[in-house]
């Protein structure tokens, strides 16, 4: 969308609109079209290599604001003193504990606390110790979700490399357990896309979309890789596609709206507009979509 061909598409509003809705990537526009960016990192580092109290998690039993990249429902997350002692306290415990099965009933329950205040890097580490401990599809998922979450968050573009490869790893052991989590495959589509392999990606996608032809994730990610390589029609097929599975899709609605404008079509970008309207209460949201309404009434 950051390449849009019309005036509605290089605002501000955009901006806007790229915090309150999804793909919430970093989007690197001196890539081409349709890449995401990556910092070109190539090594995953070990579990081992990776302190728990290294500064980054430290901050994190410290700290009281939730990220200022949190998503909106996180936004409001506000760990109190209460929750952040008992984080300290759980964390040395962690660190004291010599035994296994002991240090990962801790580690779970460190996982849960960070999730809680939206430290996702932190929670997937902790669900990373679970796993080693006790592998398997759940505690592998579980981990990978936490550093996809945060990935999807990442302030810098080194960042967004570091937890992707953490997340693709992890997925990997997922789909070793099981090659029909269709969830897990599409997650690890979207941090390869990010990365320099980004057809290795779409691949994913698509074979996912093989398998379960009405998966809403993998629609709406072709979608919007079609806006971002600038092939708004295929972009329409695709939101289209998705709405006839999911008609209160919100997202799908919006970028349906922003992909007809984008064609030309604009009675019909008008109506997926005020449908969003109808479908989200989100004051940023609906100020974005005003936005929109108005440039389109102002070309007429």
């Amino acid at each position: 969308m950051s390449k849009g061909k019309i005036a509605l598409v290089v605002t501000a509003v955009v901006l806007v609109v790229l915090m309150a809705l999804l793909p919430k990537v970093i989007i690197n526009k001196e890539k081409g079209a349709g890449e995401f960016a990556a910092a070109g990192a190539t090594a995953t580092p070990d579990a081992s290599d990776h302190d728990p109290n290294h500064p980054g998690h430290e901050d994190h039993a410290t700290e009281a604001a939730a990220p200022a990249n949190a998503n909106p429902a996180n936004a409001h997350i506000v760990a109190s003193p209460a929750q952040l002692k008992e984080i300290a306290d759980m964390r040395a415990k962690f660190n004291r504990e010599a035994n296994s099965q002991a240090k990962a009933k801790l580690a779970d329950e460190l996982a849960q606390k960070y999730a809680a205040i939206a430290k996702h890097d932190s929670a997937g580490y902790f669900y990373e110790q679970v796993a080693q401990v006790k592998p398997g599809e759940q505690s592998f998922r579980k981990a990978a979700d936490q550093y996809f979450e945060a990935f999807t968050f990442a302030a810098t573009q080194e960042r967004s490399a570091q937890l992707s490869q953490k997340a693709q790893s992890l997925y990997q052991q997922v789909l070793k357990n099981n090659p029909a989590n269709l969830n897990a495959k599409t997650n690890l589509a979207m941090t390869y896309i990010a990365g320099p392999t980004p057809m290795q990606g779409i691949t994913l996608l698509r074979e996912v979309l093989a398998a379960d032809p009405k998966n809403e994730k993998a629609i709406f990610n072709l979608g919007v890789l079609s806006m971002q390589s600038n092939q708004y029609e295929r972009a329409v097929e695709r939101f289209r596609e998705l709405l006839a599975v999911n008609p209160n899709h919100v997202d799908g609605t919006f970028y349906l709206g922003v992909s007809l404008a984008e064609t030309g079509k604009k009675q019909e970008a008008q109506k997926a507009f005020l449908k969003v309207k109808e479908l989200s209460k989100e004051p940023e949201v609906l100020a974005s979509v005003d936005s929109y309404l108005q440039r389109l009434n102002s070309a007429e």
